[in-house]
């Protein structure tokens, strides 16, 4: 099926006289004929459903879903996207370890990877993502594991050289982690470009309407597993009957370890109602990526024009830094997320945003309906000022989602709203 085709068809197939829709499986529990049955899916949880804190019917139909969509071979569905870059990382670095990011990354997880995981004994090594292949090699360290970058940077907009940095990852041994938050595999697979791992806030373009949060981990199954750095994948588990995860799920081993580890002892899974919903965005997402795209493109044309506008950063533009990069990676859009720094720096930017009408002033991007939000105020406040200019923040920097509206009135609103800057 073609990627259109499986936003509506993948992840759940009715039998005769099954709904036509994914069904809500509100249930924390089920039922075995046998306490040997029972024992039989604690020795082997792929063989049935043990409990709804880390499996459901309903959220394993949207997880089959989104494997298909990005071309992997399996999927695992999370509360939120910090719990799917969190665990995604947890799945392959205990104490001790480092793993590489690059430092244009969304603010919240900045702030887990340099913070949070520290406190775990975890070191992250933030790299400039644009730096030259020598640089980023030498920031390697024997005990490192893992890469991680954001395929579209939020808010900075950097598109992401995954190819660059797979081979720099497979030369040192270790996977590369995506965040495909914003492209969604509509705009661009990561997977096709040597990516490992990749991970997504589901709370953004996939959900598309702000109803719930989310997230989700999928694995392409081509990283060797066996290479010798990673003995938690290759040696006995103790804590789940001495499974070895290579020998038992092969290529799945990633994927398997994450949901009998991770998701049992954390917990952080979705609820079915959620995945339905969620479920119900996915069914539309390929027509409405081509919207934002073609709507955020012709907002991003009139704000390059307009005069009270320092700079526009948006990868479609021709003129942008990362066009090159946005034609190879994501050549049918750049989605509906535009950053641009007004003149007068934070007071400006902060009077503009107050002066729209149409578009609201909140803490979410990738929604239905257009949303405006001041970085430096909101996501990225805890970061330093060292850190805001590493990640690309300017005091006037403005982060526009462009919406499903008509982009007539997306115009006018932008329109008056600079107006109050004369």
């Amino acid at each position: 099926m073609k990627i259109e085709t499986k936003c509506l068809h993948a992840g759940y197939t009715p039998k005769n006289t099954e709904p036509r829709v994914v069904p809500i499986v509100q249930s924390t529990t089920y039922v075995y004929d046998s306490t040997d049955d029972v024992a039989a899916v604690f020795d082997d949880p792929t063989k049935s459903l043990i409990y709804s804190r880390f499996e459901n019917p309903t959220v394993m139909a949207v997880e089959d879903k989104i494997a298909a969509l990005e071309g992997g071979i399996g999927a695992m569905c999370t509360s939120s996207g910090q719990a799917a870059s969190l665990l995604s990382l947890l799945n392959i670095l205990q104490a001790g370890d480092s793993f590489i990011s690059a430092a244009t990354i969304y603010g919240g997880t900045i702030n887990l990877f340099a913070y949070t995981m520290k406190k775990l004994g975890i070191e992250c090594i933030f790299v400039d993502a644009d730096a030259p292949e020598e640089e980023i090699r030498a920031a390697f360290k024997p005990n490192t594991k893992a890469v991680f970058g954001e395929t579209l940077a939020n808010p900075a907009l950097s598109v992401f050289d995954i190819e660059k940095f797979a081979k720099i990852a497979h030369e040192n041994g270790v996977p590369l982690i995506i965040d495909n938050t914003f492209p969604t595999p509509i705009l661009c697979r990561p997977f096709e470009y040597g990516a490992d791992i990749i991970v997504h806030s589901t709370t953004k373009y996939m959900d598309g309407h702000a109803v719930q949060g989310g997230g989700v981990i999928i694995d392409s199954g081509n990283f060797d597993w066996t290479n010798g750095k990673f003995p938690e994948f290759t040696e006995p588990d103790e804590s789940y009957h001495g499974t070895v995860y290579t020998k038992t799920y092969g290529k799945a081993a990633y994927i398997i370890k994450a949901r009998m580890q991770l998701m049992r002892d954390f917990g952080c899974y979705p609820s079915a109602q959620s995945a339905f919903y969620l479920n119900l965005g996915l069914e539309t997402l390929h027509i409405r990526m081509k919207q934002y795209c073609e709507n955020a493109m012709k907002v991003a044309e009139y704000l390059e024009a307009d005069k009270h506008i320092e700079s526009v950063n948006y990868p479609g533009l021709a003129g942008n830094k990362y066009h090159e990069l946005a034609k190879k990676y994501l050549p049918d859009g750049t989605s509906g997320v535009i950053s641009f720094i007004i003149k007068g720096g934070r007071s400006a930017a902060v009077k503009f945003m107050d002066s729209l009408k149409l578009a609201s002033n909140e803490v979410h991007v990738a929604d239905i309906r257009t949303c405006v939000l001041h970085p430096a105020s909101a996501t990225h406040r805890q970061l330093t000022d060292e850190q805001l200019a590493a990640a690309g923040i300017n005091g006037g920097l403005v982060r526009f989602s462009v919406g499903l509206e008509n982009v007539d009135d997306i115009l006018d609103d932008l329109r008056q709203a600079l107006s109050a800057l004369d």
